[in-house]
Order: structure tokens, then C-alpha cells, then sequence
């Protein structure tokens, strides 16, 4: 697994710093194997932090990922461009969807989204597993438009249909 995150653009210019290297890619391959937090609604999250924010990278690389590795419906990624007018999500979804997007406007999570988020989703562990995910992925995608880290050659941007966020 280590052979195939050094191959990433994200990765190899991480690498320029070994031990966040390692750090990072330790803590996203543990958020990635999804204690308490289902797979689909932590790329539903990640989907909605690269298209909120504009993160080509982060975009492209999970369209594939939430798709081939964790059997995402691709209606319900691209859904996540306006979840709120939707019908593709449930209470469980809306909330974490909600999350994210709070965290992103406000740099927090409300209380009443917290209770929500509790009650969706049936324990602490998730929701302290959600708040990071949100936080983790909001820095990848911070770091790879910071940084201006391009897509692996041969990838095409922003999939399926090349649309951007306006």
C-alpha cells in the first residue's frame, strides 16, 4: 500500500516531508478502513469537501476510489453537488452532508448538528470518526489547491462529465 500512496502527486509531494508523510498517510489509511463510520458516508463526505471547495484532486481521486474500491453509486456522488435539493438522501446522509458543510463555512460543527449527527448515525465513535474525516480531507484539500498538486498523468478532471463548481 505504501508503493501505491508514494505513486500519488499528493503523496510524492508530501514525501519532501517523510515523517508527515507517514503520519498522514497512517491516519488516512486508518479513517479509510471505516471503524464506525460507514465507507459510503465518509466518501459522500469527501466528495462534498472536494466539490465545496473546489479541489479538483481531491474530486478526481475519489470518484474512482468510493466507486472501485468502496462500491459507491456514482447518482449519489455526483448528488452531493446540491445535496440539499436532492432526493437521493436520508436523514443519515442530510446530517453528515450538514456536518461537513458547517465545518466548511464556519470551521465548527453546530451542537443541534452534533446531536443530529448522533442520533443518525448510533454512536459517539462515528461522529468522532465523521468530524475527522471532515477535518482530514478539508486539509488534503487545502494542501493540494495550496499547492497546486496536479492530477496523476492520464486522468481526466473533475469526472465524469468535466463540470466544475461555479
Amino acid at each position: 500500500m505504501a508503493s501505491t500512496l508514494a505513486a500519488l502527486n499528493i503523496f510524492r509531494m508530501l514525501l519532501r516531508q517523510p515523517r508527515a508523510a507517514k503520519a498522514t498517510a497512517e491516519l488516512l489509511l486508518e479513517l479509510l478502513a471505516g471503524r464506525a463510520l460507514e465507507h459510503r458516508l465518509r466518501e459522500l463526505v469527501i466528495m462534498r469537501i472536494g466539490w465545496a471547495t473546489g479541489s479538483d484532486y481531491e474530486w478526481t481521486q475519489h470518484w474512482s476510489i468510493a466507486q472501485g474500491i468502496f462500491g459507491c453509486d456514482a447518482a449519489d456522488l455526483l448528488a452531493v453537488r446540491s445535496w440539499e435539493r436532492s432526493d437521493r438522501f436520508g436523514e443519515t446522509e442530510r446530517a453528515v452532508l450538514a456536518a461537513t458543510d458547517e465545518t466548511l463555512r464556519n470551521g465548527t460543527v453546530s451542537p443541534t448538528t452534533v446531536a443530529r449527527c448522533r442520533t443518525a448515525l448510533g454512536s459517539d465513535d462515528a461522529v468522532v470518526e465523521l468530524l475527522l474525516a471532515i477535518g482530514v480531507w478539508f486539509a488534503v484539500s487545502q494542501l493540494t489547491r495550496s499547492l497546486d498538486v496536479p492530477l496523476e498523468d492520464g486522468v481526466a478532471s473533475w469526472p465524469p462529465d468535466g463540470t466544475s463548481p461555479p
